[in-house]
């Protein structure tokens, strides 16, 4: 499947003399939706009409358009099913190089197809994750080995420095900035320094790291391996959550096939560069996204995060200098090494480069995986890719950033969607999490929900976390119930302001955003709680009993 930003020249992965491939999405999105018994009635209806040696019927990573699985494409007839059932899986054979069957059809030329550019999804929907040689077809690996043999470490780090690459994790600092602080490091006292891949997707409502990981596996594991030549560093790890069964399965199968094949382990390609990769599995613990409480999980400590400095770059896993960033960041480099960072630095804004995947969830027709230039606006995203608002309702507000964001109401709609615009307006960037709200929530109960989202979630370690965010919590329960005064919204403020204040790690200092968030553009939603005992959207269940967490 094609789009209109799609890398240049990507080869296609299917060339093995068949003259028809059908490609079923076998990401969770579609699996859950039956896509596995999809993809058999297909190979029987291949094999009932003795279609062997022409046609074939493969599994692919995630083709975008959630809310329409399971999906199937038709490799180079730039035609895409939805809804499919294993029912329709002979007419969709006898409909090869034929008219396709009109009903199942997704519409090719609408924007969600045609406004996406991909890099990082570049491949997902035409490979099979769990076999290398569909990767290698598709320039696999061709990036690894023109940094090993035509470009030195410096050279990679002066490529990803000019491509303007931030890190795609949430707080958007420099990719190159830091790269080139890990190369300056001095190993520790045994020689060492480290990658790791933070996996460990916690946000509500986001998927982009799963997503990436099922689809596209060899593709992060290059996008290390070459950190790795670049840093210095010859060991990396990927933490991720053990929530994520196929995206660890596929996973361990993409190492083990790139280490049969040269391109992990011992003297890679021939060279003297060696780089292994291992996996860590994480508990499910939201705070084990931040560096240092996943570096202390990765050591077998209790994932709490320590004050900073030092940094990870200089005493991070086991004290030895250690480079983090997440999924998308290293599933971006090998592109911008095969073709340049000043290609890459051509797409988006001045300050914000490349292109952004986001899980688009919510209250918008288009559910699913996208990827689009940054600097696009909010409009473009929600109304021509998203599809707008079902059901007739009016659109309320985006969340961005997850519980570390903000809720942007309609009169930003036409904002630019880059780092520096989102932080103006109350919100972040974050992973990449994308939550649409009509007109049927309750922008205070959204705030109750990632409130007690980030209070669960607290680790405990730091006061203003623990006791600040559950008192958040209490207060907004006050609000919703109805039994709070505007001496109560007062003191919510202030908390937000402590708790932002003198937090120890993101989780606290980010707590209070969607609070403040929604106090800043929805502040007479909770006026009207507190004075009218009333709630605008209906959510709210009005009680006579003051609710206390327990």
């Amino acid at each position: 499947m094609s789009s209109e930003g799609s890398v240049e020249g990507a080869a296609d992965p299917g060339g093995d003399g068949k003259t028809h491939s059908l490609n079923v999405c076998v990401a969770a999105g579609c699996l859950s939706s039956g896509s596995e018994k999809v993809k058999v009635a297909l190979e029987d209806a291949v094999k009932s009409h003795g279609l062997e040696h022409e046609c074939k019927v493969k599994g692919v990573g995630c083709l975008g358009l959630c809310s329409k699985g399971p999906l199937v494409s038709v490799e180079k007839e730039n035609v895409v099913y939805q809804d499919v059932e294993p029912g329709d899986a002979a007419e969709i054979v006898e409909s090869l190089g034929k008219e396709a069957v009109t009903r199942l059809k997704c519409d090719m030329e609408s924007p969600f197809f045609t406004r996406q550019t991909k890099i990082v999804l570049e491949n997902c929907g035409i490979i099979d994750p769990e076999r290398i040689e569909d990767y290698l077809a598709a320039d696999g690996y061709e990036a690894l080995s023109k940094a090993l043999t035509q470009l030195t470490p410096h050279d990679v780090v002066d490529q990803i420095s000019k491509s303007g690459l931030r890190g795609r994790g949430g707080a958007g600092y420099p990719t190159g900035l830091k790269w080139s602080t890990i190369a300056k490091s001095v190993p520790d006292s045994t020689g060492r320094k480290f990658v790791i891949c933070n996996a460990d997707e916690g946000d509500p409502g986001a998927f982009m790291d799963r997503s990436v990981l099922e689809s596209d596996p060899f593709r992060v594991l290059e996008g290390m391996a070459i950190a790795g030549y670049a840093t210095g560093a010859s060991q990396g790890y990927i933490y991720v959550r053990a929530e994520y069964p196929l995206a660890v399965k596929r996973l361990r199968t993409a190492i083990r096939q790139a280490e049969k094949s040269g391109y992990l382990g011992a003297n890679i390609l021939d060279t003297t560069f060696s780089f292994r990769i291992d996996i860590r599995l994480g508990a499910g613990a939201f705070v084990c996204g931040e560096e240092t409480a996943l570096i202390a999980s990765i050591e077998g400590k209790r994932g709490t995060p320590r004050p900073r400095p030092p940094y990870p770059a200089e005493h991070g896993l086991w004290g030895a200098p250690t480079l983090i960033n997440n999924v998308e960041t290293y599933a971006n480099v090998p592109a911008i090494i095969r073709h340049g960072g000043e290609w890459f630095a051509s797409r988006g804004t001045e300050k914000s480069k490349g292109t952004k995947v986001f899980a688009l969830a919510g209250r918008v027709r288009n559910t699913g995986l996208i990827e689009v230039p940054i600097g696009i606006t909010l409009r473009e995203v929600v109304f021509d890719i998203g599809g707008g608002v079902p059901d007739g309702k009016k659109f309320k507000a985006v969340q961005t950033g997850g519980p570390s964001g903000g809720c942007i109401p309609a009169e930003h709609l036409d904002m630019p969607v880059d780092y520096e615009t989102l932080s103006r307006v109350g919100s972040m960037m974050g992973s990449g999490g994308m939550i649409v709200a009509d007109e049927t929530s309750c922008m205070v109960d959204v705030a109750k929900f990632f409130m007690e989202f980030c209070m669960s979630e607290s680790c405990g370690k730091c006061i203003p976390c623990r006791v600040g965010t559950a008192q958040m919590y209490d207060l907004l329960c006050k609000i919703t119930s109805g039994q709070a005064s505007m001496q109560d919204l007062d003191l919510l403020i202030e908390l937000c302001d402590m708790v932002k204040s003198t937090s120890l790690c993101g989780l606290g200092q980010s707590a209070p955003n969607p609070v403040l968030s929604t106090l800043r553009y929805f502040r007479s939603e909770y006026e009207e709680h507190i004075l009218n005992k009333r709630c605008p959207a209906g959510v709210c269940k009005m009680s006579n009993e003051v609710v206390h967490n327990g």
